[in-house]
C-alpha cells in the first residue's frame, strides 16, 4: 500500500512539473524519487528527483523542491582518483536560493538585519553556508567538486536541472551526521 504523504508528495511533483513544461514518460514519472532524508523533517527539509541518466561520464537529473523545502547542506568529495562531483544548476521554474561555500556571493541578510533564507528550525548548526545566489527561470550556478552547498525553494516551489559529472549519492557527505541519503517516502 503506498503511504499517503508519498502520494500527496508525487502529486505535487508532478503538477510542478507540468508547471514548467517538462513532460514525462509514464516510465520516468515511476522513477520519481522523494528523498527525505531520514530526518524526520519531510517536506520541510527533503527533496524530489528525476534521473535520466548517470553514468561515469555525465548524469542529468530534475530535482523539485515544494515550497520552501530544503535540501540539508553537503558536499561531493573526490572519489576514484577525480575531483569529486561538479554540478550546474539551471532553475526552470520558480525560484531557488542555492547557498554555497563561496564569499563572492551574497550574504543571507536584508537591510533589516533579518535573513532571507532560515534553515529547517532545530537543524540550524548543519548548515554553515551563508552565502546565495539567487536563481529564477533560465539562470543557472555550477558548484565545483568538494565544495559545501544547501539549498532552498521559494514561495512557490522550484524545477532545477541539474547537469554534472558522475553521480555518487554514496560519497556525498552531509554537515548534519544524522542525513541518510536513500532514505525515502
Amino acid at each position: 500500500m503506498i503511504n499517503t504523504s508519498r502520494t500527496s508528495a508525487l502529486e505535487q511533483t508532478q503538477h510542478m512539473f507540468e508547471s514548467a513544461h517538462i513532460m514525462l514518460t509514464a516510465k520516468e514519472r515511476e522513477n520519481i524519487e522523494i528523498a527525505d532524508f531520514g530526518l524526520g523533517d519531510y517536506p520541510r527539509s527533503g527533496l524530489q528527483l528525476l534521473t535520466y541518466i548517470n553514468s561515469p561520464r555525465y548524469c542529468a537529473k530534475e530535482l523539485v523542491l515544494l515550497p520552501e523545502q530544503t535540501c540539508p547542506e553537503h558536499l561531493h568529495p573526490p572519489f576514484n582518483q577525480g575531483p569529486g562531483k561538479q554540478e550546474t544548476f539551471r532553475c526552470r521554474w520558480g525560484e531557488v536560493y542555492l547557498f554555497v561555500d563561496d564569499d563572492s556571493l551574497t550574504p543571507n541578510k536584508r537591510q533589516d538585519g533579518s535573513l532571507m533564507c532560515r534553515p529547517p528550525e532545530g537543524f540550524e548548526k548543519y548548515y554553515t553556508c551563508h552565502r546565495y545566489i539567487l536563481l529564477r527561470p533560465g539562470e543557472q550556478y555550477t558548484i565545483a567538486p568538494n565544495t559545501r552547498h544547501w539549498f532552498q525553494a521559494g514561495a512557490q516551489g522550484a524545477v532545477v536541472s541539474e547537469f554534472s559529472s558522475e553521480s555518487r549519492d554514496d560519497y556525498d557527505i552531509f554537515t548534519d551526521p544524522k542525513v541518510v541519503r536513500a532514505s525515502t517516502l
